[in-house]
Parts: C-alpha cells; structure tokens; sequence
C-alpha cells in the first residue's frame, strides 16, 4: 500500500508488472488518471463521466439505498433508476465526496509540539491543538476539507486537502438479487458472482462551488473522469487500485496482536453476533425494524465474519510466531547495536520498545469496561443526546479549543445525523440492544461502574434492567428529531436544567465518559514519544535485510499494483482468476441471498451474451482476482489497466488474505473485483440503464 510520494521507488517494479503509462504520471494528484479517484469517507469511488458521476460499490452505497427505503417501497429489494437526473435521490445530509487538492507535509510543525510536552496527556493535547490550527489554515478557504494523517506511529505528518462536495445523490443502484449477491455467506470467499456496484452524482451550487442539498444545484464537472476499457482483461494482465484503505497493523507489537487474536476477534466478535441475531429476530417481525437496521446488520455481519476468517488465518499461517519472531529479531538486532544503521540510538529504541509494551497492558486492563461503556454511550439515541450535550459545552469555548468533532466545521455533520437517526432508530430495538449491554454492564466489576448506571440496572436482572429502560424512554421527550434539533441552539446550562430522564442520564455520565477519554488521550500521547522511535528501528532493520518498507495504512490515499491471476488455497484446489454467468446461475436457489433476477436467469440460460462476452472465457467475466494489497476502505476503488482504463471496481481480499492485515501473506492475498464488462451487460440487459451507458462513452458491444 505505497504512499503517493514513494511512487518513484516504485517506478521500476511498476514498469516490470506492466504498467504502461509513464509511472510519473500517476505522481500527479490531480491530473489522469488519479485527479478521477475520490474518497466518500470510509470507501472510495471514481468520477466516470464529466457530469459528476461517480461510480462505487453497492455496498459503500447501502447506507443511502437504506436510507431512502421504506418497508412499503424498499430500494434495497427493488433497486433504484432515476428516470431523470431530476429524480436522482440524496444520499443523505452527511454523504460526502472529497476530490483531492493537495498533501503539504508538516511533519516539522507536529514534531516540535510532540517534543516540547511534558507527559502524554499534555503532548496529546499539544498535537490536538497544532492540528486544529493547521486544519484552521488549511480551510481558510470555502469548500475545503483538510485532514492530518500521520504515518509510522508519527514519523512523519501530512496535510490532505479536499474539494468537499456537500449534495451527492443517488443515480442508479441495483437490486439486491445482483448488488448484494450471495450475502454473507459469499462475503470474502471465492468463487463469487457479486454486482457490487452502484453509481452516485455529485452536485455543487451554480456557481460551481460546493452547497449542501439543493433543487438548484447543477452536477459538478471533475477536471478529470475515467473511460472505460476497451480491450478484455485477461489472466496476468497488469491491473492497480488507487483508494484510500483504512487500517492495517502490520507493525503492531506481539502484545496487541495478541489482545485482538484472544480477545477483540473472539469476545467482541461474539458480542456482535449476539446483537445482529437480536436485530434479526425483531425484525423478521416487524419491516420497519429490518429496514431500519439492515444497514447497521450488514456492517455487524461484515466485521465478524472478517475476524473469523482473520482468525482462521492467523491459525492456518501460525501468525503468533511470526509475529514473535519478526519482533524479536528487530530487538534483538538493537541490543546487538543495530549494525548498519546510520543515526538509529539502539538504546532509545529498546527504551521506547518497553514502553510500548507497557502501555499495551494498560489498555488490556480496562478493555471489558471500555467495550461496554463505549456500547452504551454510542447506540442510538443515547448516542445522539450526548452529542448535544457534548456540543452544549465545547460551544462556550473559542473554536480552535473545542474538541476535534465538535468544532463550526463539524456543524453540518453534527445536525445531519441528528436528522438521519428517525430512518434508524426504533424504540423496541433500541430498548433490547441496551439491555443487552447494560446486562453486561451488571458483570464489571464494583470499581468500574457507576452511580448513574447502578440506578438504570436495579439488581442487574433482565427484568429491572428492561424495567428501568422502559421507564426511561418511556418518559424521554427527545425521539422527535424536531425536539432534537431544537437542543442544538442550546447551551449548558439549559441542558443540565432539563427534566428530561435521557438527558439526565447522559449529563451524569459525562465525567465517566470524559475520564475514559482523558486515559485514551494519555496512551496516545505516550504513543506519540514511543511508536515512531520503535518503528523507525523496524524500518532500519528491514532496510538492513533488504526489504521494503511502507507505512501501515490509515484512510490516506496509497497505491497497490499486481496482475491478474487465482491462487491455491490448499492442495488439490486451483482457483481460476475470472467468475463467469454460468457460475452466478448455477448458485441460484430462488431465496435470498440466491435469488437472482428471472430476466437475468432468462438471458444466462438461453446465452444471451450480447457482445459482452469474453472470447478466452466464452462467456461474461462476473469477478475477478487479482494479487493486489487491499482492505476495508478500498472498496470501490476503481481497478485500471495498464493505460490507466477501468477494468472494474475492488469490493473485497478473499477469505486466506483476511489476515494480512496484520501479518501480510503475498502468496494468499487477493483482491476481488467485479469485472466492468458485468457492470455493462447489467445496465444494458437486466436493469437497464441506457442513459448512464451513453454518458459513461461505454464501449459499445462486439456484435
């Protein structure tokens, strides 16, 4: 996952995979093809046309699709086609599309604050203070957003600025029967047949500048957009993703490892599983409910099955001694004085190691009641009161000393979810999700709880706990999303004068959830001293043996390549880079999630290819594999060929490359796309979508 500005060590590897475009090219941000790539805060997606579309996945969509379904007319079942772009649905006052502008490296102006503090509370609080002024500067102009992103631990600080496009609509989304095929069961596995694509617009005001949501908007019109390919994708053909993945751990010490193989994985993952069969049992007796929270399940189902097959990997692979011995080899190498590496203090390194150590077991100490708290304070409503009550605070303080989220530039964020929770909340849901935790509240032990939350759980049984929340939203005046934005205007001590049982209840938890807070910010500013010295010995040790080195990745714009091709996943078993139409037929059932569409089943069995078809194959390619480093935030990262055309979108790594996200396997690891010659016999034959077709310049079939 190389970083933009490692693109000319790459150069060379880049040429020998196949690229052909000059690799220089692709240094420009801004210009062909990399000027089309976007982020949506959490996946990535790519302008397609000059009129601001943007393709992605279905999945990095499904939020919008749920958010504008109902149990009478549900989109997610149905699929969506705007008829005209006037028809084209918002996807949400928070949906967002950021074009990258520029990076400014500052790692000079973070350093000299993360030296000049005194403890790890105070450099904490130092850092957040420079990247609020940074962030400040950076802004000054309109209809920008600026992020700081640190890299190694904290070696080195870069400022992304981005065009921030406030009104994104959405055009066209399939039905589920091809979006969303094969569910959960198919998620992370191969062979898969899955249309995981989708398509937004992007709108800005008529002046050409970014507007929230407005019938006067016009589409914005990107510098740049990407064509479509031409020529067929074969099996070894160069492909690259340009997106911005979210979080790998691949320099985590042994201690952390181990804190999420034994526990986060197993303990949590079970937590979810837990509520995901609660949301499921409620709603498959109430519509409202299983649409209201099929955006939320999906994302429980995604995460635990992930872990599992992380562990599952980590198992197959013997990823704990790997791990030890990748970490003893670099401490051993510092106590041997670190021979061959220039201006590397062994000493400090090792000083810092321990340290780092140390405060792994710190956070291992308060892990269940940080799981629970964190549970509480962050479902629903609960979680929507004490965001205004939080705000209520930070707004009697000057901007640039209010929390990081809860500043002028949050704002719009801020109201917009208070907005959207109506489409995702229910009180019946919401009552058995918060029992379930404060169940597990009852469990920890006396020094960890609290008054406030004693008095909600009574003798801790199931039927005080359900008696005491019944009491509580039962009298709470806060669900109607008016009475909510009301509160936003308000200051303090308006709030702490309220009646309101939930707002009572929030304002008595608000120490506890400040302390919390107070002791993750001191881990974070002892990371700050510690991590960058300790990995700054990885990386000189790894140089030393040969190898390459790239930060892990944390949401920031990176660049992978490789080439097409399957893997063996065990002995005997060879799987072929491409799925076909065949394969998507002949796992129909008629149910969910197998129940593809009749007229598809119609067109697959009586090989109604229409030019779409791939010669080698002998039929339409539906997926396809790669060897390409990717996780979660990649998705619908638009995969390029070799001149830089799309061949596809990336939507998931298959179930053996699931753990590589901490202990990387390059044997195993594949990315899954689906090919965008599915994507065109989709939209021409099975839910059409001429018009999108024509404005894309989509190649026209073989005939």
């Amino acid at each position: 996952m190389w970083v933009p500005q490692q693109l000319p060590e790459i150069a060379g590897p880049l040429k020998a995979a196949g690229l052909e475009l000059p690799p220089e090219q692709l240094a420009d941000l801004t210009g062909d093809p990399m000027g089309a790539v976007v982020a949506l805060g959490g996946c990535t997606a790519s302008f397609v046309s000059p009129e601001g579309l943007v393709a992605t996945n279905h999945h990095c969509a499904y939020g919008a699709i749920q958010l504008n379904s109902t149990a009478e007319k549900n989109l997610m079942t149905l699929g969506f086609n705007a008829a005209s772009r006037a028809d084209e649905l918002s996807a949400g006052p928070n949906a967002r599309v950021f074009v990258m502008d520029r990076i400014t490296d500052v790692t000079a102006d973070m350093q000299a604050v993360i030296r000049g503090a005194k403890d790890g509370l105070s450099r904490q609080a130092a850092v957040e203070a420079k990247q609020k002024a940074l962030i400040a500067e950076c802004e000054s102009e309109p209809g920008y957003r600026c992020t700081l992103y640190s890299f190694f631990g904290g070696q080195t600080f870069r400022l992304f600025r981005q065009l921030e496009i406030r009104d994104v609509r959405l055009a066209y989304a399939p039905p589920d029967a091809i979006g969303a095929y094969g569910g959960d069961i198919d998620n992370w596995m191969w062979p898969r047949h899955t249309g995981d694509f989708t398509f937004y617009r992007a709108y800005v005001g008529p002046d050409g500048k970014p507007a929230p949501y407005s019938k006067d908007n016009v589409p914005y019109r990107p510098k740049h957009w990407l064509k479509l390919a031409d020529t067929p994708l074969r099996e070894g053909d160069f492909v690259m993703v340009a997106g911005y993945p979210g979080t790998t751990n691949r320099y985590a010490l042994l201690d952390e490892f181990r804190n999420v193989a034994e526990w986060q994985y197993p303990v949590v993952g079970r937590h979810l599983k837990a509520m995901i069969a609660l949301v499921e049992k409620a709603g498959a007796a109430d519509p409202d409910i299983a649409v209201k929270y099929a955006a939320t399940v999906r994302n429980w189902n995604n995460a635990t099955k992930n872990w599992d097959g992380q562990l599952e990997g980590f198992a197959r692979i013997d990823a704990e001694a790997a791990k030890r011995a990748e970490e003893q080899a670099v401490v051993d190498w510092l106590r041997a004085g670190a021979r061959g590496a220039e201006g590397l203090d062994a000493r400090a390194a090792l000083a810092s190691y321990r340290a780092l150590v140390e405060l792994a077991a710190k956070a291992r100490a308060t892990r269940e009641r940080d799981l629970v708290f964190g549970q509480i304070g962050n479902t629903g409503l609960l979680a929507s009161v004490r965001q205004l009550y939080r705000l209520s605070i930070e707004k009697a303080k000057p901007d640039l000393e209010r929390a990081p989220g809860f500043q002028q530039r949050d704002l719009p964020a801020i109201e917009g979810g208070q907005r959207q929770l109506e489409r995702r909340y229910a009180r019946a849901m919401e009552l058995q999700l918060m029992a379930y935790w404060l169940g597990e509240y009852a469990r920890l032990p006396a020094a960890q709880r609290v008054p406030a939350l004693d008095a909600l759980v009574g003798d801790g049984s199931e039927a005080s706990i359900r008696a005491g929340l019944e009491a509580l939203y039962g009298a709470t005046t806060l669900e109607s999303t008016e009475a909510r934005l009301a509160l936003l205007g308000a200051d303090r001590a308006a709030l702490e004068a309220s009646e309101d049982p939930l707002l009572k209840l929030v304002v008595a938890l608000h120490p506890t959830f400040m302390a919390m807070e107070d002791e993750a910010k001191a881990r974070a500013g002892e990371n700050l001293l510690h991590r960058p010295a300790f990995l700054a010995a990885v990386q000189a040790y790894r140089k030393s043996q040969g190898g390459h080195v790239y930060p892990d990745a944390n949401l920031s714009l990176r660049i992978t390549f490789g080439n097409v091709t399957g893997y063996v996943p065990r002995d005997g078993v060879a799987y072929t880079p491409f799925t076909t139409l065949e394969g998507l037929a002949a796992k129909h059932t008629g149910k969910e999630p197998f129940d593809s569409p009749q007229v598809q089943l119609d067109l697959i069995r009586e090989r109604e290819y229409r030019g779409r078809e791939d010669s080698a194959l002998g039929s339409v390619p539906v997926n396809f594999l790669s060897d390409l480093d990717i996780t979660g935030g990649n998705s619908g990262s638009p995969v390029l060929d070799a001149r830089g055309r799309l061949v596809g979108l990336a939507f998931d790594g298959n179930w053996e490359s699931v753990s590589s996200n901490w202990v990387f396997d390059p044997k195993m690891t594949r990315m899954i796309a689906v090919d965008s010659r599915y994507m065109l016999w989709v939209m021409e034959n099975v839910f059409p979508a001429p018009a999108l077709l024509e404005e894309m310049q989509a190649p026209p079939p073989a005939r």
